[in-house]
């Protein structure tokens, strides 16, 4: 069955307006009455990088999680993000932005990649302690705008990295919307029957006209795992082209039900989410 993760952090953190407290809070109940698999909820980063997330752990507290299928994520930005994360009972994963660009690694997270894969290792370890599941995300997995060398087989080659720390979880993302359906294609028919124990997901980000074909791809070569928001808001704040944006929920729910994929979804309350966002997102 394909997995939806719902990206409201991934929506809001960019927001020009900040988002209050209280109407993140019911936004976030609102999306976990709708049976998401996974919601990126929050992230504990530095407020100054990320103002709109300083209050993260003021949302988790009120968040209406019984009876509710879906499982949060919280996305960090170094371990002592994930020291901060790991203390919540209520967050089942942590997710972590790893890049294979040196350049965007040191921009994002103020680390080389080689300090980077050190971090991930460390908060593995964090997260097997505090039973919780690491998620990784290899930003710039399809392409690189920054001058760095790029390659499918320099993404083969990290992923086997984490691999080897047991790392179950693998997205990759589509960072600033450079992904195509060649390169999509390649590398999930290369990864996913090569590690039968590792999830491999996919985060695009993507212009209006070019979402479909980059789901396609993913989706014909195995891949189960997609990241999206409703009405396609957020997306990477370096993306040159302000129409790439995350992927619509809507749109990939229009494609599972084109494609016959089963969605235990509750459609009103999807349709009541998105009221809600219309409210959150305004100016």
């Amino acid at each position: 069955m394909l997995k939806l993760i719902e990206c409201p952090r991934d929506a809001m953190q960019g927001w020009h307006r900040i988002i209050s407290t209280e109407e993140k809070v019911q936004y976030l109940n609102a999306l976990l009455q709708v049976g998401f698999d996974t919601i990126d909820f929050g992230s504990f980063v530095s407020p100054k990088a990320i103002p709109q997330m300083a209050d993260t752990a003021k949302v988790l507290p009120q968040l209406k999680l019984e009876g509710s299928k879906s499982k949060l994520l919280a996305i960090v930005a170094n371990v002592r993000g994930a020291e901060e994360a790991v203390v919540f009972d209520e967050i089942n994963y942590l997710g972590f932005p790893f890049s294979v660009s040196e350049t965007f690694q040191l921009r994002n997270t103020n680390k080389t990649i080689a300090e980077s894969l050190e971090q991930v290792q460390t908060m593995q370890e964090l997260c097997i302690k505090n039973h919780k599941e690491l998620v990784v995300y290899i930003s710039m997995g399809f392409g690189n705008p920054y001058g760095d060398a790029y390659s499918p087989e320099i993404v083969l080659r990290w992923v086997e990295e984490m691999a080897k720390l047991e790392i179950n979880i693998i997205s990759l993302a589509d960072t600033v919307g450079v992904a195509d359906p060649v390169t999509i294609s390649n590398l999930f028919q290369h990864l996913i029957p090569a590690y039968p124990n590792v999830e491999f997901g996919a985060h695009f980000h993507a212009a209006p006209h070019q979402w479909e074909e980059k789901v396609l791809a993913a989706w014909e070569h195995g891949c189960r795992r997609f990241d999206s928001a409703i009405k396609g808001i957020g997306g990477c704040p370096m993306a040159k082209d302000e129409l790439v944006g995350n992927l619509a929920t809507e749109n990939l729910i229009a494609f599972c039900d084109k494609h016959q994929e089963s969605l235990p979804l509750d459609r009103n309350a999807l349709i009541k989410a998105q009221a809600l966002a219309d409210l959150v997102f305004t100016n």
